[in-house]
């Protein structure tokens, strides 16, 4: 998916730059056609058939009654559409702050977009390997120190007149990806695992709220880049949605309290011989 996000852009402006706009929606219409032939042909059934039993769920809007009384699930879930909505926010808003305020070409936006992907890949990774020794909530609270420090970050180079230039306004950005990446997957991770057999609910929530409102975030994101002079408006939004998800963790998912007993720490100090 990232690979994806990081090749798209850089294809559009080179689409556009070559053909002309219209050429992009040619372009996204023959690509629907094959997905949608692929998955008519290839895609299986996954959901399996009720069992005289009763094993067979009790539908989406069951799952979604007991999933909201969940304050923990709330949380988990605001933190990780409200992480995607920078995303959304970002690209809505970078084209206009790239092509218009810094004058560059469609192409060249496309080229330092991508390095955004690249940085959101790299946080996956580095949380893999961090996820077996950490709990979801001191990844989330990593991911979230980086992601508010990056966007902060990005406003006071532009009050200082700084990021004008693009390499600025996506080196930076480029710590709240690297962040983000950690708050996305670990916030994912946390709804999911509120009840586990209501996985697709669950899953089918945060879609809808990841892309519904998602688009709803690309509109202000162009409004605010389009209607200012300078990149400072779109990286304020940004503060204020890693604000928002930090509130979410603070105000509705519980804090755990760690025990640790005898066999814990026997097993800590047995894994660190077998290491040295």
């Amino acid at each position: 998916m990232m690979i994806a996000q990081m090749l798209s852009p850089l294809a559009g402006g080179l689409i556009e730059t070559g053909f002309g706009w219209r050429a992009i929606f040619y372009t996204v219409t023959a690509a629907s056609l094959i997905v949608t032939l692929a998955i008519a042909w290839l895609l299986p059934e996954t959901r399996r058939r009720a069992t005289s039993d009763g094993d067979g769920g009790h539908g989406f809007i069951a799952d979604a009654r007991v999933l909201f009384r969940s304050r923990a699930f709330i949380g988990y879930l605001l933190c990780y559409v409200m992480a995607s909505w920078i995303i959304f926010t970002f690209a809505g808003g970078g084209p206009f702050v790239v092509v218009n305020q810094m004058g560059r070409s469609s192409a060249e936006y496309g080229a330092w977009f991508a390095t955004s992907g690249l940085a959101y890949l790299i946080g996956n990774l580095a949380c893999v390997r961090f996820a077996p020794r950490r709990r979801i909530e001191q990844l989330i609270w990593f991911g979230l120190a980086l992601q508010f420090g990056g966007a902060l970050l990005n406003v006071v180079w532009g009050l200082t007149g700084l990021n004008q230039q693009p390499s600025w306004l996506f080196l930076t950005h480029m710590i709240v990806m690297f962040g983000n990446a950690f708050v996305m997957s670990n916030g994912a991770a946390g709804a999911l695992s509120i009840r586990p057999q209501a996985a697709g609910a669950a899953s089918g929530m945060m879609g809808f709220m990841q892309m519904g409102f998602g688009a709803l975030c690309s509109q202000g994101g162009a409004w605010l880049g389009g209607h200012f002079a300078t990149p400072v408006a779109l990286n304020l939004s940004l503060v204020v949605l890693s604000c928002g998800c930090a509130a979410a963790m603070i105000f509705l998912v519980p804090r755990r309290k760690v025990v640790v007993t005898e066999k814990m720490v026997e097993k800590a100090e047995s894994e660190e011989s077998g290491l040295m």
